[in-house]
């Protein structure tokens, strides 16, 4: 029998978690909604309380994420992903965009815990990285990387044009995807630790976006940036038969995180929603059948079990992450449902709402537009879903398009 009671040891950062985003993230939400691309200061004074939750491996994003550290338990394993999960559900209640902008929390800290070395571990474990793959020729195919990084003695060379790179103008290292050798295909893209302040790299422009507005979305130049080689995560040497497993691994990590925030994101939409309707005369009942009740009330029920199988999937993959099983078919299935879920249900808690919801004086309208990019980033809906046919069906890559 499955137990799905959260452990103490788990509630007690994630009640943490909901302290920030009630305290801090909820009153300056539409304060830098309107100030795009400003940094929120307020999260300076979140910087010694993230580093300690990373050490103990329970960091939104962390380093600690995916790796083998954890004491050896027999049974069932509550690590560091699944704390990692709970955090970002209560962060993303208060603020999806902020949540992105949190010092040293990058989703490149998740590649650096997925593929790294332990040697790799020790020097980029507490710096704060996002990542980079999106480039201006390709979106959810990430096998169609150009970016190139040629070895040049004790060096590598980085050439290309990496875009909507989140955390991109903030952060103290980039985790890039490159390519070692065009000929080889996808086995030969693997992921370089570039830090800021290596020579080449540079900030062309900050996109102006739909939603998350308080994170910095950035377009990074490459040209002829050295970084020194033994920053290329992982193992250097390119694997035919593997392919890029290694660099696709990060994903699985990510994917049921980035579910996680839609599922923080639609439990926030939901409860706003609830207190605007029971405050019109509208009863939500579980005693009595959908049909039987007002069609607001009948909508949001529908709404409600959407969000508890997305969070359910979610708690599965990332409890697989923790207990080292694979996971890629349930990580695409879980953000596939809480992408999907989290954008219908703030959309349809703005035309619940009716005038009410359409304006700014609650905070649904801005959900509704920081929900889409949970759909899209990490892999659109699209890719998930042909991920998990692959799965599914037991083909490959190259046998399903």
């Amino acid at each position: 029998m499955i137990n799905l009671e959260l452990p103490k040891k788990l509630k007690a950062s994630a009640n943490q978690a909901h302290q920030v985003a009630a305290e801090i993230f909820r009153p300056i939400s539409r304060k830098y909604d309107l100030a795009e691309h400003a940094y929120p200061k307020e999260l300076d004074t979140m910087a010694a309380m993230v580093e300690g939750l990373n050490d103990s491996g329970k960091g939104a994003a962390g380093a600690a994420l995916g790796r083998g550290d954890e004491p050896k338990v027999i049974g069932n394993v509550n690590g560091g992903n699944m704390s990692s999960l709970m955090n970002v559900i209560e962060t993303c209640w208060g603020d999806v965009g902020l949540t992105l902008a949190i010092p040293y929390q990058g989703l490149g800290n998740s590649a650096i815990a997925a593929v790294a070395t332990d040697e790799q571990l020790e020097r980029f474990g507490k710096v704060w990285a996002s990542m980079a793959i999106t480039e201006p020729g390709f979106g959810s195919d990430s096998a169609a990387v150009t970016t190139t990084a040629v070895l040049d003695g004790d060096e590598y060379v980085l050439n290309g044009e990496k875009i909507f790179v989140t955390a991109g103008e903030r952060s103290t290292h980039i985790v890039v995807w490159a390519t070692v050798d065009k000929t080889k295909g996808r086995a030969a893209i693997k992921s370089f630790v570039v830090p800021r302040d290596a020579p080449g790299l540079s900030v062309a422009r900050l996109e102006h976006k739909l939603g998350i507005k308080a994170s910095d979305t950035a377009v990074l130049l490459l040209q002829d940036c050295r970084i020194p080689r033994d920053n290329l995560l992982g193992t250097p040497e390119v694997n035919v038969e593997k392919g890029f497993a290694g660099v696709m691994q990060t994903f699985d990590n990510t994917r049921p995180i980035v579910a996680g925030m839609a599922v923080g994101l639609g439990r926030a939409a939901l409860e706003e929603l609830r207190s605007i309707l029971s405050d019109a005369g509208v009863e939500i009942s579980y005693d009595t059948p959908a049909y039987n009740q007002h069609a607001a009330a009948a909508e949001f029920l529908q709404l409600e079990a959407d969000w508890e199988a997305a969070y359910l999937l979610a708690l599965r993959a990332t409890w697989m992450a923790d207990n080292k099983k694979p996971n890629s078919l349930e990580a695409s299935m879980s953000k596939a449902k809480a992408g999907r879920t989290g954008t219908a249900i703030s959309l349809k808690a703005v035309e619940l709402a009716g005038t009410l919801g359409y304006s700014e004086r609650p905070l649904l309208e801005k959900w509704a537009r920081d929900s889409k990019i949970l759909d899209i980033f990490e892999g659109t809906q699209q890719i998930q879903q042909l991920i998990v046919a692959r799965r599914l069906l037991g083909k490959s890559s190259a046998e399903l398009k």
